[in-house]
């Protein structure tokens, strides 16, 4: 069987290294950690979740969830893994970040026909490579990517504060997920603000000193991960009416807040917990201060500050083939978040693709055709369609073929429809192609 090199085990480097290696190819694993770290990165194992613990939402009318259910079907190591050391999360599918980790990465260690390297790699080794590197890739590694691929873009990512549970005063504070949807009493904490409270820290927190962003050349930021301080700057109501939102909960006299911040399990133990859409570039000292004015944390114990970093993508559907092929060179593919597509399930999707992609070609099979009817495929369409102003792209049901569904009125409904059909849509391909 082909030697195949994977620089990378983060989600995608990790899927398509299980992907490969189950159908025998000898795959050789490039990490950098534990011998360097990334500014961003403090878990030595595989798959390390930066951001946010969460997956998002497992339900198949919502995009993300029928994303995660069409990988489910293909044997995905990151999501079947996750299913399996999940947190309680209401609808949404989140996970203990280290049991995760450690477990992805035992399952790899296990495999036979895996030879792992550790350190940094600076050149991009011969024969068949699939860089999955992430968007963090820095150094001479970043160099050379950059003269393969004749490109330098990026835009930044943030990531929220993690709390201690025990330090939250439970007097503003109560156990419940939005519309009654969950588990038990609820899988969220949710924080709750008056009318004064809240226009009192809205002040505080559009006037808070930022972190410097050192001295990077483009200063984007991608519209799903917003610092909650620039989101702000919107207006007084923007961030109550998106991470704040009251709506679908009532606390403990039945009523609903002027304002609520929501807090997430961090860990299966459920002493950790992250502040849910409160990523961040505010400095250490300010994100304290402020969110201190939060009634439930007034005396909160911050274990992990939010911060925020520089994440590169490159210009993907100039520079790749469908199957994440760079079209200059029949031996390079690119995986994850540097071909610009945004999210953790979507990036682990783009290394199932790429490792299914390299068994066809090396068993003289056409490609798999995902067809624009699956998240799937509706996202290689989009990665592989050139575009005048390339930008990251999450799984949405915006860039997906609706057919006969689309008239469809009720959005609920016709999501659910769409995503009946790509699951059956995933079943036949499956069957056509023996996978």
């Amino acid at each position: 069987m082909t030697k195949i090199n994977i620089i990378g085990a983060g989600l995608a480097g990790s899927e398509a290294c299980y992907q490969l290696a189950k159908r025998g190819y000898h795959v050789t694993l490039f990490e950098q950690k534990p011998k360097k770290f990334s500014p961003a990165h403090s878990i030595e194992g595989f798959c390390e979740l930066v951001c946010s613990n969460s997956l998002k939402s497992n339900i198949i009318s919502t995009a993300g969830g029928l994303l995660k259910e069409e990988m489910r079907k293909l044997d995905s190591l990151t999501i079947l893994t996750a299913d399996k050391n999940k947190v309680a999360a209401g609808g949404a599918l989140a996970v203990d970040r280290e049991k995760y980790s450690k477990a992805v990465t035992e399952i790899i260690k296990n495999m036979e026909n895996v030879t792992i390297e550790y350190g940094e790699v600076t050149e991009i080794p011969e024969g068949k490579t699939i860089i999955a590197t992430g968007p963090l890739t820095e150094g001479k590694l970043y160099e050379n990517i950059m003269k393969l691929t004749g490109g330098d873009l990026h835009f930044y990512d943030a990531a929220s504060p993690i709390v201690s549970v025990e330090s939250v005063d439970m007097e503003h504070a109560f156990f419940q997920d939005r519309y009654g949807k969950g588990e038990g009493d609820g899988d969220y904490l949710n924080l709750s603000m008056d009318k004064e409270t809240y226009q009192n820290f809205y002040k505080e927190l559009v006037t808070a000193e930022r972190a410097d962003l050192h001295t990077f050349e483009k200063k984007e930021i991608f519209e799903s991960c917003m610092p909650i301080e620039i989101m702000a700057q919107r207006g007084e109501d923007t961030i109550r009416f998106g991470p704040l939102k009251p709506v679908g909960l009532y606390d403990k006299n039945g009523n609903r807040p002027y304002a609520v911040v929501q807090l997430r399990k961090e860990n299966a133990v459920g002493n950790l917990y992250n502040m849910v859409g409160f990523q961040t570039n505010l400095k250490f000292s300010e994100q304290k201060r402020v969110f201190s004015m939060i009634p439930a944390l007034k005396n909160a114990e911050f274990v992990k500050y939010g911060v925020m970093h520089r994440n590169s993508y490159i210009n993907s559907p100039k520079l790749l083939e469908k199957g994440y092929k760079l079209k200059s060179n029949d031996n390079i593919y690119f995986a994850g978040q540097m071909t610009g597509v945004e999210g953790y399930v979507e990036s682990a999707m783009s290394g199932l693709y790429v490792a299914l992609q390299i068994h066809c070609e090396e068993t003289n099979r056409k490609a798999i055709d995902f067809g624009t009817s699956t998240m799937m495929g509706a996202i290689l369409k989009y990665i592989s369609t050139e575009t005048v102003n390339f930008q990251p792209m999450n799984a949405n049901f915006g860039i997906i073929d609706m057919g006969e569904y689309k008239m469809i009125r009720t959005k609920k409904d016709r999501y659910q429809k769409v995503g009946e059909k790509s699951l059956e849509e995933i079943d036949k391909i499956k069957e056509k192609n023996n996978l």
